[in-house]
């Protein structure tokens, strides 16, 4: 009887171990769960691209990363509990470097891998209590983020039976992409700047209103007609209250641009025409409220708005 009751507590124990690692590996994937810090080098130049530190909860992005890029990764695993018999993998998905000959470099020598191959795409290691920190060379392959910035995974840790316990993923732009989030960031400041400097209210809502249309356009993949609504927000000097219609008449031209582009989308691409269509009767709705926040400052601005909105209308036959 007693062996009976020892054998049921054992099964106990190592059930409830055993639901703490599975809630281990399901916490916060990608957000420092087993990372607990990663940066990212430019290997031609040296220069820093990215540094995370999650237990200080600390991100910088300094530079940006394209498609074609060639990265050295440096990261730390922290590995809280030992369970001897747990096999682990790190996989990345980054092409071989051109400047390395291998994909990993092992710095904390201490810590014991498994069949460690440096030019391989994953390695392994058992399970040990410690700090695991390698060097990862690759290249971003050159098809990436051709269109639009993506989330590209450079480097995944999986548990025993394939399960993802935590990822590092790096943002990839074009180069387009790039020009636009250094003007946006630009233009962040200026407004900051403008509303310091106690200009018009009615000035302050229609520059928010095109910098966050920009971004609108830029995050639907249109980074050129992005960059000339933020473009269209320079002057030379801050218009006053019965001036503001000189600054907003280009924006109202730019929007009217970008209703072509979409106009000629329906016309070379009947597949996406569907995609299209919804794509207008947002950037309409987006309009209508514009125009409504326009009324307040100036009409002949809600005029001219009222004009492009009647466009597009136009265009998707509403």
């Amino acid at each position: 009887m007693r062996p009976k009751v020892l054998a049921i507590c054992l099964l106990l124990v190592l059930s409830f171990v055993s639901v703490g690692f599975v809630a281990t590996t399901k916490a916060d994937v990608g957000e420092g769960d087993w990372f607990a810090s990663y940066t990212v080098e430019d290997p031609n130049t040296g220069e820093l691209m990215v540094d995370v530190d999650f237990e200080a909860e600390e991100e910088r992005l300094l530079a940006p990363i394209f498609g074609g890029s060639e990265l050295e990764i440096t990261f730390t695993v922290d590995v809280g509990v030992t369970s001897p018999s747990t096999l682990l993998k790190l996989k990345t998905a980054m092409v071989h470097s051109n400047l390395e000959d291998t994909y990993w470099e092992l710095v904390s020598q201490e810590y014991e891998l498994t069949a460690y191959n440096p030019n391989s795409q994953e390695v392994q290691f058992y399970q040990a209590k410690g700090e695991l920190t390698m060097k990862l060379y690759g290249r971003v392959p050159a098809n990436v983020a051709q269109d639009i910035p993506v989330q590209y995974r450079v480097v995944t840790l999986y548990g025993p039976a394939g399960e993802t316990l935590d990822l590092i993923e790096v943002k990839v732009v074009t180069a387009e992409a790039s020009e636009y989030e250094t003007l946006f960031l630009e233009k962040e400041d200026e407004l900051r700047s403008l509303k310091d400097g106690g200009v018009d209210p009615g000035y302050i809502e229609l520059y928010e209103n095109v910098l966050n249309e920009s971004k609108v356009q830029a995050d639907q993949g249109y980074v050129e007609a992005a960059i000339g609504m933020l473009n269209t927000l320079d002057v030379d000097d801050v218009p006053a209250y019965s001036t503001v219609e000189g600054l907003f008449l280009p924006v109202v031209g730019v929007l009217v641009a970008v209703a072509v582009v979409l106009a000629i989308m329906f016309v070379r691409g009947r597949g996406k025409m569907q995609y299209v269509t919804m794509v207008l009767e947002d950037q309409i709705r987006d309009l209508e409220g514009l125009t409504l926040r326009a009324s307040r400052v100036d009409r002949t601005i809600s005029t001219s708005l009222e004009s492009v909105k009647d466009r597009l209308k136009s265009i998707v036959g509403m």
